[in-house]
């Protein structure tokens, strides 16, 4: 069996203070490079042989960590990168539902609609972080682990393409992946299962700061 680590990056100050990233290349936060630091040394037992890593800062950062304990060189990938919510990035969860009303109300409808206006779906989103993980699939030998350092709401969509799960659903039934825990993927001969989520290092950062992670 093939695994791949879905691995969400470290805390940071917009994490914390619930501001929607999206693709702002923000850095990790102090909290957040000491949460990179202990899932390092817990993912680093697992005998990964290839660290990819989403191109923006933050993801960069919290990969190095377990670069730094196994020698694995991190391969950055664009198509890994959170997903982009337009004119939302910088704001906060309130200011985007009182100047975006109609698109916050679709959300709660289940609609995939456009984030912030000149942004992405989640089926982008989607698109591209499964076609990243395909590749990364097809290098890996018999038995081989790969471990993905990307984003929140990225890591979700990916794991629901690879694994066959409704978006929406999964949202409702599933809590946000935290900062610095991830999910592990692990392939069967029928396809792909998830076989953990929300894994991480003990006493490593615990929860998120805030109740309801924003991208």
């Amino acid at each position: 069996m093939r695994r791949v680590i879905v691995w969400r990056h470290g805390e940071t100050a917009h994490n914390a203070g619930g501001v929607f990233q999206g693709q702002l290349d923000t850095e990790l936060s102090e909290r957040g490079r000491e949460q990179a630091r202990r899932a390092a040394q817990v993912l680093a037992r697992r005998g990964a042989g290839r660290l990819v890593a989403s191109d923006l800062t933050r993801a960069m950062q919290t990969a190095e960590e377990l670069a730094g304990l196994t020698g694995l060189r991190i391969e950055p990938d664009e198509r890994l990168r959170e997903i982009h919510v337009g004119r939302w990035q910088g704001l906060t969860h309130g200011e985007v539902t009182a100047r975006y009303p109609e698109a916050q109300r679709a959300l709660e409808r289940g609609e995939d609609v456009v984030r912030g206006e000149t942004g992405e779906r989640v089926a982008d989103v989607a698109a591209r972080t499964r076609a990243a993980f395909a590749e990364v699939v097809a290098g890996l030998p018999e038995h081989g682990i790969a471990v993905l350092a990307t984003h929140g709401l990225a890591t979700r969509a990916l794991v629901c393409a690879v694994v066959g799960l409704d978006f929406q659903q999964a949202s409702q039934g599933l809590v946000g992946l935290r900062n610095c825990h991830w999910a592990d993927l692990v392939e069967h001969p029928s396809g792909w299962r998830l076989e953990s989520w929300n894994a991480g290092a003990p006493d490593g950062g615990g929860p998120s700061t805030i109740a309801h992670p924003v991208p």
